[in-house]
């Protein structure tokens, strides 16, 4: 009896422009996935709800509702990855979407490379898997049970709030967090507007786990958004 083969990742693509969804649908099935996709905003919510995808490509500009409208209406029953792939590159864009539940934000024109990257990091941090109790990247390790971050295997002391700040990254590592989202996480609601809480505590992180802290490899800016952590061999 042969073995049954894995079953291919579904992505579901929610975008109004035929070419985009053509072009789409080549690069992903290409590479593995099996794609589905609507025109509008309102199809795209009912067949995410019908027929649950691994994963969801929204485009922002669509004709019967606005992509952020359509990423809420989907947080509220459902922590599918979403990658915005949009035309809109400001800055308030991006923040928009992250902050409504985004997993990654891929501006137009873009890459079918880059595309794919950004697919597999989004499906390889919403897999279900052991619970993480140790997390590796560079020459970065944390053990989450102890609490206690190494670098180079060498204990590094860091206050509460250092502390806390780099478990975020480490729960969302790949994932671009808005200065909103760390804010609110690590200090509270009423701090979601004091960037230089933010600015000073990372600089600390830098300092501390970057082999150049003026040219940092693990804790990743994301101009006018936020930052990333950057997983790492």
């Amino acid at each position: 009896m042969s073995a049954s083969l894995p079953l291919k990742p579904t992505v579901l693509v929610i975008d109004d422009e035929q070419q985009i969804r053509r072009l789409l649908r080549v690069c992903l099935e290409a590479n593995g996935y099996l794609v589905r996709e609507t025109a509008t905003g309102k199809e795209g919510i009912t067949e995410a709800a019908q027929h649950p995808p691994d994963l969801v490509v929204l485009d922002l500009g669509l004709p019967d509702m606005d992509g952020v409208a359509v990423l809420k209406r989907l947080r509220e029953w459902s922590r599918v990855p979403v990658v915005v792939l949009s035309v809109r590159d400001r800055e308030d864009d991006k923040i928009a979407a992250l902050d409504q539940g985004a997993d990654d934000y891929v501006t137009k024109p873009f890459g079918s490379g880059e595309l794919l990257a950004r697919v597999r990091l989004a499906l390889r941090h919403s897999s279900p898997g052991p619970e993480l109790t140790v997390f590796r990247t560079g020459h970065l390790e944390v053990d989450l049970t102890s609490r206690i971050a190494t670098r180079d295997g060498k204990e590094v002391k860091l206050t509460a709030t250092e502390y806390s700040l780099l478990r975020l990254f480490v729960q969302h590592v790949g994932k671009v967090l808005t200065h909103r989202q760390i804010l609110r996480d690590v200090w509270g609601p009423n701090y979601v507007e004091q960037t230089q809480y933010l600015r000073v505590y990372l600089a600390r992180l830098r300092e501390k786990f970057e082999n150049n802290p003026s040219e940092p490899e693990l804790f990743i800016t994301e101009p006018g958004v936020g930052y990333r952590l950057v997983e790492k061999e």
